[in-house]
């Protein structure tokens, strides 16, 4: 396992973080869930990625319990605040009330006095966004949050939430949590420019595209049964965007470059990601020990130009680009 800084801070984390989002408590049962994060553990991850909305609220409690006995020092933690836990027109958010409330029951799930990382989920427009920092930076204070960041933020975002940060002397963002792959780049235009230049690193997710860059969908075939595209638990509505057989056949076409370099297509997807330097880690999910496995050989993989300009000629306009896709509610959910 190869280890980077979370941007310009002192944290070092894998380069392959482990993360539950789509399978733990919900996906797989508790069992193989352990084994997997057994998996990572046994490959040299140390980086776990989750969120209170997973499965939930179960996500966190699997992940707690699947990390039992396990050195606290040695791991990093992560978890995220803002989508609905409760019925409660409070219980979601990034409300003084919300943040404070989601961290002491991600702390109960999880089975730590603390999280490494602690995230804004999205961006909330019903919240004044010095709230949101105050009570980031109280948690920093009380111990109960070691570093905080953002996941899914606009580039405008990110920099109006270090400039305040800055004006009141709070603790500043060191990470965004993007969604990031060979076929969804929108964060390239506006998002690394402003991260590169203040110290932000990037946690990606979906490198792999919900699994459609390891090649299993092939374009004019059914999909394969079991796989994130026949999910009726939030897996099929992300993926189908990309169900289109001139992608698909695009893909197909990534399998020589992945061939000649002795990579499997995950490990060149997510080995593609770690080539940007703004990218601190590349989160992976798995619903089976063999999964971790493969992905976390990515780790450490450098592509050199040739192969990186052969990428993007194979896959062409099916490209996603537009900053403007990353997008947080208008009013919270």
């Amino acid at each position: 396992m190869e280890f980077r800084n979370l941007g310009r801070s002192g944290l070092k984390i894998s380069e392959i973080a482990y993360g539950n989002w789509l399978t733990h408590g919900s996906q797989v049962e508790e069992d193989a869930a352990r084994a997997c994060v057994r998996a990572a553990l046994d490959e040299g991850v140390t980086t776990f990625d989750t969120a209170d909305v997973y499965a939930g609220t179960r996500a966190e409690e699997v992940l707690g319990r699947a990390l039992r006995g396990q050195r606290r020092e040695g791991l990093e933690i992560f978890t995220k605040v803002y989508w609905p836990t409760g019925p409660g027109v409070n219980d979601r958010g990034l409300s003084r009330k919300h943040v404070f409330e989601s961290i002491h029951g991600s702390l109960r799930r999880l089975g730590t006095d603390y999280v490494d990382l602690y995230q804004a989920h999205r961006f909330d427009y019903e919240t004044p966004l010095e709230e949101t920092l105050r009570a980031f930076d109280d948690l920093v204070r009380q111990g109960k949050v070691l570093y905080v960041g953002v996941s899914e933020w606009r580039a405008e975002e990110i920099e109006r939430a270090l400039k305040i940060a800055d004006e009141m002397g709070f603790d500043r963002i060191v990470s965004s949590q993007p969604q990031y792959s060979m076929l969804w780049r929108v964060i390239e235009e506006e998002v690394v420019p402003l991260c590169e230049r203040e110290g932000v690193g990037q946690i990606v997710w979906s490198p792999i595209a919900q699994g459609v860059l390891t090649g299993k969908y092939k374009p004019g075939q059914p999909l394969p049964e079991g796989s994130r595209a026949t999910d009726d638990k939030g897996g099929a509505d992300m993926i189908k965007r990309y169900l289109d057989d001139d992608l698909l056949t695009r893909v197909q076409n990534l399998r020589p470059v992945a061939d000649d370099l002795g990579l499997s297509m995950a490990q060149l997807a997510i080995a593609w990601t770690l080539q940007n330097p703004n990218v601190s880690a590349a989160i992976v999910g798995a619903s089976r020990p063999e999964q971790v496995a493969d992905n976390v050989r990515a780790a450490g993989v450098k592509l050199d130009a040739d192969v990186m300009k052969r990428i993007d000629e194979i896959l062409g306009e099916t490209v996603i680009r537009d900053p403007a896709k990353t997008v947080s509610p208008r009013r919270r959910p």
